[in-house]
């Protein structure tokens, strides 16, 4: 297993309640790396945290653990099934138009 993916699965299963739902793909292209991360829907808000402070925190550490290596590392957080937002979720303007 490459190290980047070794340290972003060892940081989030300490991070979440159930950690044997905690899955990362890892992809090479010319892009460099990319490592998908797949979470419980309950974990969803503990991995993205207030703001998004905890996913930017991760994305900042997998560039250095990358740089280590003289790779480029990106990260995606796959939305669970059953998450929050929805495809029928109204716009702001659809909002406002069932108000007046």
């Amino acid at each position: 297993m490459y190290s980047d993916h070794e340290f972003l699965e060892y940081v989030v299963k300490a991070l979440v309640d159930t950690p044997d739902a905690v899955s990362v793909v890892r992809s090479v292209d010319e892009m460099g790396v990319l490592l998908t991360l797949s979470v419980a829907p309950d974990d969803m808000g503990k991995i993205i945290g207030r703001d998004g402070n905890i996913a930017k925190a991760l994305r900042t550490l997998l560039r250095v653990v990358g740089m280590k290596h003289n790779a480029r590392v990106n990260l995606k957080i796959n939305e669970p099934a059953g998450g929050k937002r929805t495809e029928g979720d109204k716009s702001l303007d659809q909002v406002l138009n069932d108000l007046s």
